[in-house]
């Protein structure tokens, strides 16, 4: 599986409680943190409901 890098680059202020809650499962929660994941299609679909809040590399 390829791994992906996932850095939440904009803020959960103002975001549904469900847009809060993925980001928490994908363990971000502030600004410039960033974590390591196996792009699974349960990643692919978190990071598509959360797409304009993170950046995504392939690593």
């Amino acid at each position: 599986m390829a791994k992906v890098k996932i850095t939440q680059v904009r803020s959960v202020i103002k975001r549904t409680q469900r847009q809060k809650d993925t980001i928490q499962a994908l363990g971000l929660g502030k600004i410039g943190r960033s974590k390591e994941h196996e792009f699974t299609p349960v990643i692919a679909g978190m990071i598509e409901k959360v797409q304009h809040l993170v950046r995504v590399e392939q690593l």
